[in-house]
This record gives structure tokens, C-alpha cells and sequence, in this order.
């Protein structure tokens, strides 16, 4: 028969792991109606363009696991389809290369890692202007993951996990002869760390600010 503290620990344990297995679940929900809702919208789209873009990056971590995670630049850049649904709205997903990660504060030490991020955009034009919003989920896919110090490299993504859910949030411009510029904001749901093990953190999140330039093939 459980005495009192063990069966608090236990019912501590069972509320603590259905609360992540929740949070898991809410989130892949939320990626797939976002996916279907995109795949809808293409459906009815009044216009389909194609671009390309590519900028840097500035990224850390954060989260209670991130003291002395600072700035470390970096690279994203890839290819992006924009469904008009009509003149203000349209649904843009894109596939991209991104380098995010941190560098140690007071130390050569870097830790890079490197997604192929996907994220589903809801793009809000403002008529003639020009100027854009945009807002919506995001999927990371673990490329690699790298721990460096000065001249010694050591592979961590077995400590990393290989999907990480996000979201990105910017504004912009863009011509209406195609080229495009803007500033996003993307930044982690869920930590990208499977344990505390030096290298990859329990509680650290990816937080990264993108600019970048583009070229929307069609024009605006």
C-alpha cells in the first residue's frame, strides 16, 4: 500500500508526464490543421507566385537553462510559394535553411545548429504601400547540431531533438515588380534539448531574428 509521500510522488509524476504528452499532442494538432489549412487555401487561391530569399540571422536561447547564452550570427535562406486568397490576404509556406544556436558568454564556445524550418504564413498586405505582415506556425527540422570551441568540434545531435515546433512573426516590403525585403522574428515552443548535458539544454529555446532579402517571381 502507497503511504502518503510516495503516493503524492506518484500522482506528481502521472499529472507531470500527461501534461507534457498534452502539450506534445496540442501542438502536432495545431501544425496539422495549419498544413491542411494551407493545402485549402491553395486550392482556392486566386493566384499562386514563387520566390526565393536569403538574409542573416541573429540567434541565442532562451528559457531558465540559457544563462550565458549570447548572440551568434548566422545564415537562412530558401524557396517560398504565396497563395493569394485575395487583394489584402494570402497563405505563404515556405522551405528554409536556418543556422541558429548560441555562443557562450565569455568563452570561444559555440553551439550551432542547423534546421530546415517550415513555416506556414498568413501574409496581410496593406493595399499600394506595399508594406506586409505576417504571422503563423512554424516546424524546425534538425539538420545538424555542433558544439565548438575554439579549434574542437563535437557532434551533440544525438542530444538534440530532431523536430522543433515555433513560430514566426515580421513585417516587410515588396515591389511591385517582385523584390522583397523584411525582419522576422522566430522563436521556440518546445526546448531543444532531450536532457541537461552540457551541450543541449532541458529548458532552452530557440529565439532567432531574420533579415532577409527576395524576389517574388509574378510580381507583387
Amino acid at each position: 500500500m502507497l503511504n502518503g509521500p510516495n503516493f503524492a510522488f506518484y500522482l506528481y509524476a502521472g499529472i507531470h508526464s500527461f501534461l507534457i504528452l498534452l502539450l506534445f499532442s496540442v501542438q502536432k494538432v495545431l501544425l496539422s490543421l495549419g498544413l491542411l489549412a494551407s493545402i485549402s487555401f491553395a486550392a482556392q487561391a486566386q493566384s499562386i507566385k514563387y520566390g526565393v530569399k536569403a538574409g542573416a540571422s541573429l540567434t541565442t536561447l532562451t528559457g531558465s537553462d540559457s544563462d550565458g547564452a549570447k548572440n551568434k550570427f548566422g545564415f537562412n535562406g530558401g524557396v517560398l510559394a504565396n497563395f493569394g486568397i485575395n487583394d489584402l490576404f494570402s497563405i505563404q509556406p515556405e522551405v528554409l535553411y536556418s543556422m541558429k544556436g548560441a555562443k557562450v558568454d565569455g568563452t570561444d564556445a559555440h553551439l550551432n545548429l542547423n534546421y530546415i524550418d517550415v513555416p506556414v504564413l498568413v501574409k496581410v498586405a496593406t493595399g499600394a504601400t506595399g508594406l506586409f505582415f505576417e504571422l503563423g506556425p512554424q516546424v524546425g527540422f534538425l539538420a545538424s547540431a555542433k558544439a565548438k570551441n575554439n579549434s574542437v568540434s563535437v557532434d551533440v545531435k544525438d542530444n538534440a531533438k530532431n523536430v522543433d515546433f515555433g513560430y514566426a512573426a515580421g513585417l516587410g516590403f515588396q515591389a511591385a515588380s517582385g523584390p522583397m525585403v523584411g525582419l522576422r522574428y522566430n522563436g521556440g515552443f518546445t526546448s531543444i534539448g532531450k536532457n541537461n548535458n552540457g551541450y543541449t539544454s532541458s529548458d532552452a529555446k530557440n529565439s532567432a531574428f531574420q533579415l532577409y532579402v527576395g524576389f517574388m517571381f509574378g510580381g507583387k
